[in-house]
């Protein structure tokens, strides 16, 4: 059994920031990629950011240079830093663990977490 659980959300200013983190839990030997998508009102779930063990990060152009991904290997646990934040930011953000290796070799694709929602208003 993996579950992933994420922390962070809330209700932001526009311009401010906010940290999320996500910490998978469970069975695992080992997550390729973890990463972050998000969902507004009305729309489909998009990509933010992913990042791989290897540390190839890919960002959706509507957050370079304003977000930053990192993770914690050991920990499996994955961090969206979002900084100078806008109203479109608004949504529920989800957190992604794809080709999640588990202790007993299984391989194992696309483990989402329940989302967090993040509100940026003034």
């Amino acid at each position: 059994q993996v579950q992933l659980v994420e922390s962070g959300g809330g209700l932001v200013q526009p311009g401010g920031s906010l940290r999320l983190s996500c910490a998978a839990s469970g069975s695992i030997f080992s997550i390729d990629t973890m990463g972050w998508y998000r969902q507004a009102p009305g729309k489909r779930r998009e990509l933010v950011a992913t990042k791989t063990t290897g540390g190839r990060t890919t960002y959706s152009d509507s957050v370079k240079g304003r977000f930053t991904i990192s993770r914690d290997n050991a920990k499996n646990t994955v961090y969206l830093q979002m900084n100078r934040l806008k109203p479109e930011d608004t949504a529920v953000y989800y957190c992604n663990a794809d080709k999640l290796t588990t202790t007993t070799q299984a391989l194992l694709y696309d483990y989402w977490g329940q989302g967090t929602q993040v509100t940026v208003s003034s």
